[in-house]
């Protein structure tokens, strides 16, 4: 599914995040950036452990900020480590919406045109893929509103039933913002 919003694209796929030719991807990293299972085990098994190596050079941060590192041996250049839970490996709203904020600025400020998210915090996190495609969406569009340089935002979903809720969630805010 693709969406343009003020001349960008947005973007829902199933598929690999580890697989996307974004220019960066973002990983939903803990606060100390070690790369264990989920998303993080998927870009350090494809990518290289030299990316876990450089997050935990840079960390840790406080919760719902970032890191960048290398991408690696992946296709994108970047990797955008968003610190979406603590050591308790638990994640919760403000989390979110503040890793996913930070996220698209750090891109933004990086000049990087396009990006690719998985849903953040909803795998070892157990975050709610139906709040979290809430938050996430309505970040991407208000966003991309006011985007100079990121042009296309993608969310890269596992499962056929996260992809769902980020499609419907769409749907429901690109109507509302038409309206």
């Amino acid at each position: 599914m693709n969406i343009e919003i003020n001349h960008h694209q947005l973007e829902i796929i199933q598929g690999d995040i580890a697989d996307q030719d974004t220019d960066a991807l973002v990983n939903a990293a803990n606060n100390h950036f070690w790369m264990g299972g989920g998303v993080a085990g998927a870009i350090k098994r494809k990518g290289g452990d030299e990316i876990e190596r450089e997050a935990i050079n840079q960390g840790p941060v406080e919760i719902g900020d970032i890191v960048i590192t290398s991408g690696g041996r992946l296709k994108a250049r970047w990797v955008i480590h968003a610190a979406v839970m603590g050591q308790d490996l638990h994640t919760n709203a403000v989390y979110v919406q503040k890793a996913t904020h930070q996220s698209l600025e750090a891109a933004e400020s990086k000049k990087i045109s396009s990006i690719s998210f998985p849903a953040l915090g909803t795998g070892v996190g157990r975050f709610s893929i139906y709040h979290c495609a809430k938050i996430m969406v309505t970040e991407a569009i208000d966003f991309l509103v006011t985007s100079t340089f990121v042009k296309r935002i993608r969310f890269v979903l596992f499962d056929t039933t996260t992809y769902a809720a980020f499609e419907e969630e769409l749907h429901l805010q690109f109507s509302a913002k038409r309206h």
